[in-house]
This record gives structure tokens, C-alpha cells and sequence, in this order.
């Protein structure tokens, strides 16, 4: 089989991966030409044991080997031993098809084999609502029903292979609705319970349509089509989109998530802690105070439940922690100061430009069908402007190689012993560097000095 695997590979021009030479087991990993799309894999399995030389005992095997499989669409065996069928009739002549998985690939229909497929093997409740929206199949009736009957056995699914399951559904197109799936079988709210607590919570009605649950699928909706390269309604192209922008949400061809899934899944997540942090103000609004910081705290909690990697924790919880922070860099109608911009993309880090995204995203989705044309444009612009000042208008931000003073300077110059100051000396001036104000030594000192006269004015 690592043989067969190999040469298929080549044929293919894709890439081997031997997932299990002691079981026999390889993969091929096949990038198409477009970019956009994700890679292609296949999985090859030597039989389980060696076959009897009886034809009719060799179709029992493999008839017994299919009836071990999930779906009918997954139990279908093809000869290789007959050498190559010609045209493509002559394969489906040869398909070795028990259970009807032909017939359920015409009507685009997920089956599963028997009532024990999903009771043997539980991560097969989420493949079976994968699949389906993978393949833009529907779930047979009474598959549909197996899995909504066996949905408690979810919590016997290893989380690795729930993070696994959860993220290739974000990473494909028509998430929202897989997700809505998730939780018509009783799924979604078993892999993440505070999602349960977000249903039927109201907002304010003047900035919100939907309660904090719908808010948060059309949220999933609007970051998938705003990161889709505009290839929807008139209302995205009015959101920034360049060939950078492009590359950052462009499917990566290593197997990890991807920062489309991921910024997906902040979607899903942003306003988690809104339930918990509800409360009705004096003049009877409905206010959310503290929800971003506890929201952040709670995603890094499930998400280390669920075992995603270190790098996607931080950049999840850094997106929840700041969805809000974009929008309120405006104060009036004029654009956000170059210091402001500044300051986020520090305080952002590698979670900027996504967080901005996930900003554009959750304003659709509070607006809904009352979106105001206008009014998403002025917002629309705003978020443009920090983009392109952000990631191209700081040509001065210095890296610590080539900042005006260092630590040892400001010691020097102004006698003063290390400790916290020098550091909070060092962000400001770093600033000043950045946004222009500051560009020569002297400039630097002049600064550092009316910083210190400041902060001994303070404490007097």
C-alpha cells in the first residue's frame, strides 16, 4: 500500500505522507491550482487481513470489511486486479456496491449503514454533519434521527477530534448553516455548553436585531463572506480587500486551521460572556460591561478544552478580548487619530488585521436586516483608513535596533536606576518614533525629559 501510495502521489503531483506504516496506511496530499481552494487528501488502507484465493470468499471479506464503514456513500470497493477499466462507465460497472452507496451518491444523501455506526465509533456524529455540508449533501431522515438519539454519546469523543471536526466545518463555506445543524441534533451546545446560556438573551433593539445567539451565527455568516474576496452582495465590497489581506485568509497548505476558521470561530465566540454579564442600567438600557475581557477568559478555557495549539488559544482570545476596540478608535466624525491606530495595532499584535475583520463582521451581523446603507459605509471607510494606516503608514516604528534612546541612554542621560519607569519611557518614546513626532536623538531626550517633568508633577 506505502508503495501504491507513493506511486499515486506521483502521479497526482502530490505530496506522500505515511500516516501508519505498521497499520498500513498512507496519505496523499494534493494542492489544487487555485489558491482558494483547500488541499485535497486521500487516504489508502491495506486490507485488514490477507485475502482467501476463493473469488467468492474474497467478496465476503470485503463485503464484511464495507459494513464496518459510517456512511453507505464510504462502503463503496473498486477491483484493481482486472487492470486499468478504460472509460469511466467501465469503473462504475466494477464498483463493488453492498449497500446502495451509489444510489445515495445520485440523491446527495449522508446514510448511515446500520443503527450501531454511530454508537461504535461517536466522532462519527460530527463527520456525518460535516460531510454533508462538505459535499453540500442532506442527512437521511433517519440518520438525522440516529444522530440527535446518540448525541450524548459526544462526550466520549476524544477533544482532539472534536477540535479536529469543529474547525474543518468553520474552514469550509456555509458554516452558519452547519453550525445550525450542529444544534438541531443536539450537538453544537454539548461541544461548547455556553453557547446554551447565549439563546433568547435580548440587546439593546436600537443597535441589535437578533438575540445574542442568532447575533453570533450571522456573525460566523459575515465573517465567511467578508473574507471571501467580494464575491457576494454589493455590501462587502465596500470593506477593505487588497492581495495582503487575500494571502492572510488564504486556506493554508500545512494542515492547520487557518486564520479564515479561526476568525470564524472568534465570530461563533465573541459575545459568549454576554449572558453572564447582562444587566439593565438605571435608565433601563441593557448594557454588557466587562463582556469582552470575560469572554476572552472563558475561550481561552474551552478552547485549551479542546486542545487547540497555543498560537490559535492566544489569537482566538486576543480577537474576543478586542472586537470592540476597532469601531471605538472614531471619536466624532473625524477619522481615528495615527495614536490611536498605533496603539491598537500594539496592543493587537498578530491578532490585528484579523480583529478588524471580525469587527466589519459583527456590525453586519447587529444590524441584520436594518442595516443602514450609509451608515455601513462611514463604518466601512473607518476601518479601511486604520488598515491602510496601520499596516503601511508607520514606516517610522522602530524595532529595538533602531530605537532613538535605549534603556542605557535614558539611565545615563537622566541618572535614573532601572526599574518599570525605563520601560514606560521607552513605550512612549517608541510611539512618538512611530507616528512621526520624535526623529532625532536630541528630539528623543527633549521628549523623555518632559515625560519625567510630568510624571514628578503627579506625584507631588
Amino acid at each position: 500500500m506505502q508503495d501504491l501510495a507513493r506511486e499515486l502521489a506521483d502521479q497526482l503531483a502530490g505530496a506522500y505522507v505515511a500516516l501508519s506504516p505498521a497499520r498500513n496506511v498512507a496519505r496523499i496530499v494534493v494542492n489544487p491550482p487555485d489558491s482558494a481552494t483547500p488541499p485535497q487528501t486521500i487516504d489508502l488502507a491495506g486490507f485488514p487481513a490477507p485475502l482467501s484465493p476463493t473469488p467468492a470468499d474474497q467478496l465476503t471479506a470485503i463485503h464484511e470489511d464495507l459494513q464496518r464503514r459510517d456512511f453507505s456513500v464510504n462502503a463503496l470497493a473498486l477491483p484493481l486486479t482486472e487492470g486499468p477499466p478504460g472509460p469511466a462507465a467501465a469503473w462504475a460497472d466494477r464498483l463493488i456496491d453492498p449497500y446502495g452507496g451509489r444510489a445515495d451518491l445520485a440523491q446527495k444523501r449522508i446514510r448511515a449503514l446500520h443503527p450501531e455506526v454511530f454508537r461504535h465509533d461517536p466522532g462519527r456524529l460530527l463527520r456525518a454533519v460535516r460531510l454533508a455540508g462538505q459535499l453540500q449533501f442532506r442527512l437521511e431522515p433517519e440518520t438525522a434521527r440516529q444522530i440527535r438519539a446518540d448525541a450524548p454519546l459526544v462526550e466520549r469523543i476524544s477533544p482532539e477530534r472534536i477540535r479536529d471536526e469543529l474547525l474543518r466545518i468553520l474552514a469550509a463555506d456555509q458554516a452558519r448553516p452547519q453550525l445550525e445543524v450542529l444544534d438541531r441534533l443536539d450537538l453544537l451546545c454539548r461541544i461548547i455548553p455556553e453557547l446554551a446560556l447565549t439563546k433568547g438573551v435580548s440587546q439593546p433593539p436600537a443597535y441589535h436585531y437578533w438575540d445574542v445567539w442568532q447575533h453570533l451565527l450571522h456573525a460566523v455568516e459575515h465573517a465567511e463572506r467578508i473574507t471571501r474576496g467580494h464575491q457576494h452582495s454589493a455590501i462587502y465590497t465596500l470593506a477593505p480587500w487588497t492581495a495582503a489581506t487575500a494571502a492572510h485568509f488564504a486556506p493554508p497548505t500545512d494542515g492547520s486551521p487557518g486564520r479564515r476558521a479561526l476568525l470564524k470561530l472568534a465570530a461563533l465566540l465573541h459575545d459568549i460572556a454576554k449572558p453572564q454579564t447582562r444587566s439593565i442600567d438605571a435608565e433601563g438600557r441593557i448594557r454588557f460591561l466587562g463582556h469582552s475581557e470575560l469572554g476572552a477568559t472563558m475561550t481561552r478555557e474551552r478552547l485549551t478544552q479542546l486542545r487547540l495549539s497555543s498560537r490559535s488559544i492566544a489569537l482566538v482570545s486576543k480577537m474576543v478580548e478586542l472586537h470592540l476596540r476597532p469601531a471605538q478608535l472614531r471619536q466624532g466624525a473625524a477619522m481615528p487619530s495615527r495614536r490611536a491606530i498605533y496603539r491598537y495595532f500594539r496592543d493587537a499584535g498578530d491578532a490585528a488585521l484579523d480583529t478588524l475583520y471580525l469587527a466589519l463582521a459583527d456590525y453586519l451581523a447587529a444590524r441584520g436586516p436594518e442595516l443602514n446603507a450609509a451608515a455601513w459605509a462611514n463604518h466601512a471607510a473607518m476601518l479601511t483608513y486604520v488598515l491602510q494606516t496601520g499596516t503601511g503608514q508607520f514606516p517610522n516604528q522602530p524595532a529595538a535596533a533602531t530605537r532613538l534612546l535605549t534603556g542605557h541612554d535614558l539611565m545615563q542621560h537622566f541618572n535614573l536606576p532601572p526599574g518599570p519607569q525605563i520601560g514606560r519611557l521607552l513605550s512612549a518614546l517608541a510611539e512618538a518614533q512611530a507616528i512621526g513626532e520624535i526623529t532625532t536623538q536630541t528630539e528623543a531626550q527633549e521628549r523623555a525629559a518632559a515625560l519625567l517633568a510630568a510624571a514628578r508633577a503627579r506625584s507631588r
